[in-house]
């Protein structure tokens, strides 16, 4: 079992000098990392989130029923009181195309409120999911809204303010994909050559799961065991000479800095919304809480791959940096090749241009600093709206990691342009973007709407236990000359 969260960072360099709990915490300096390369017996066949079904109603819309429930799980030689949805752990796999209008009906049979947030979609906000439009226990909820943005790779979770980790850290998430008529010659069969992947680490405590947090450090969970779509020990079988892989961290706080065993380079093709203008040949994808990527990987006749996650590049170093996991390092799936390989065709050199937000249309600038559990200074209000933004414009926001702990910023509704840095994994749609200590991003954001001056979208780090202690701010989009309204008031359990 870890240690609970029982001191700050602060109080635990004092007490390295004090006798007894300085060497208390010595000890466990020596065992805070995890390493679990070359101890895993890839044992277990992954499972493949099952396709969601779904059915045409009177007014053509495409309807998805989804049902969040407890159950019990078999991680593959654990079992633990889980939750998920239309089923014991995670949920199905939603998928529409592009132009469609989709009702999704979100039953809520757990004794305690959620809610379901599309992350990644471009939606009304009245229908995203947020802490305003919760889901109370017997409730159904049932957004609808039309598909409007390209191919990609989303996903949905709850966003319950105040419990999203631990609601998360049980089980409740799913991919929802959106399909278009862009990059024919990518391996497009689900299942098949084409593979979810949901990344989670987790730790068990007795018969259960444990969510407690890291030892000295504020990021709230950090699993000794990687899972991926819910199973332990886990190996893909492939019968393709190309397999694409479509990468989620559902984690709640942990960072993954993915690499094969044997170096060998993958070609990325599509981050968190949607196809880059080409593949771009890398060898490691840094993948914060949130984020997507799609990667496709050669395999040859016969041979085992090992996926893995190596000591995050980009993390803080020294005490604190080794208690928020930047000392561990996962084996996480192997793939095995087939002794013969279905020929796979090339793929494209490029897949066109990106529809990504121009800087030089920004009509303002603001800053947000990220520290501890606040942004400028203050914490999450759900009463409080704190940037009201006007539909059709464009503005640049500077996010700046002020404090030794990693963060990352994920905007609802938009996709967004990452300015500074720059790398291949950046230069696509993003919406979800890591930042290390002491880093500044500088993102351009696109406000297509539309508008609602009342209902507000979420800004927020996505460690989710920073999430719920308050990092998280309020926007609405607004029409040209409108002020910004005042929010509904959310139906929490804990309110």
């Amino acid at each position: 079992m870890r240690w609970k969260l029982v001191v700050g960072i602060v109080g635990g360099v004092a007490l390295l000098c004090c006798g007894g709990a300085g060497a208390a915490i010595g000890t466990a300096w020596t065992r805070a990392d995890t390493d679990t390369v070359g101890a895993v017996d890839f044992r277990n066949a992954v499972r493949v989130p099952p396709l969601a079904t779904s059915r045409t109603d009177g007014d053509g819309r495409r309807v998805f029923d989804l049902t969040a429930r407890a159950g019990r799980h078999d991680f593959g030689g654990r079992t633990a009181t889980t939750w998920g949805f239309d089923g014991a752990y995670l949920g199905p796999t939603l998928r529409a195309k592009r132009g469609e209008r989709v009702v999704v009906n979100v039953r809520n049979e757990l004794a305690e409120t959620t809610t379901v947030h599309w992350h990644g979609m471009h939606l009304p906000a009245v229908m995203d999911g947020g802490p305003h439009q919760v889901v109370t226990p017997g409730e159904t909820w049932s957004p609808t809204w039309r598909i409007d943005q390209p191919a990609a790779t989303l996903w949905y979770h709850p966003h319950l303010h105040g419990a999203t980790a631990d609601h998360v850290y049980r089980g409740l998430a799913g991919l929802f994909l959106i399909d278009d008529d862009t990059a024919p010659g990518l391996p497009a069969r689900y299942g098949v050559d084409d593979v979810p992947l949901v990344l989670q680490d987790k730790s068990f405590d007795g018969d259960g799961l444990d969510n407690g947090g890291a030892f000295l450090s504020d990021v709230g969970v950090l699993g000794d065991e990687m899972l991926v779509n819910g199973v332990r020990a886990p190996y893909l079988d492939v019968r393709t000479e190309l397999v694409r892989l479509r990468l989620l961290n559902a984690g709640n706080a942990r960072t993954l800095n993915l690499v094969f065993a044997d170096a060998r380079p993958f070609d990325l093709v599509a981050t968190d919304g949607g196809l880059l203008d080409r593949p771009h040949r890398l060898t490691g994808l840094l993948l914060s809480p949130g984020e997507r990527a799609e990667v496709v990987v050669r395999v040859r006749p016969g041979e085992r791959a090992v996926l893995r996650s190596e000591r995050p590049d980009r993390h803080p170093d020294g005490f604190q940096g080794r208690f928020q996991g930047g000392s561990d390092r996962f084996d996480i799936l192997q793939v095995r090749a087939a002794g013969t390989l279905e020929p796979s065709p090339p793929l494209p050199a490029a897949f066109g241009p990106v529809d990504l937000p121009d800087p030089a249309q920004a009509v303002r600038t603001r800053t947000f600093d990220l520290s501890g559990t606040r942004i400028n200074g203050a914490n999450m209000d759900l009463g409080r709206i704190d940037v009201a933004a006007t539909r059709g414009t464009t503005e640049i926001w500077e996010v700046r990691n002020r404090d030794g702990s990693p963060h990352n910023f994920h905007v609802h509704d938009v996709q967004v342009r990452v300015i500074d840095p720059v790398s291949p994994a950046l230069s696509g749609r993003k919406d979800t973007v890591f930042a290390t200590p002491g880093q500044v991003l500088r993102l351009a954001v696109r406000f297509d709407g539309p508008a609602d001056p009342n209902v507000p979208y979420m800004y927020h780090c996505h460690v989710l236990r920073h999430e719920d202690n308050g990092m998280m701010g309020q926007f609405v989009v607004v029409e040209p000359g409108q002020r910004p309204g005042t929010p509904p008031r959310a139906r929490h359990d804990h309110d």
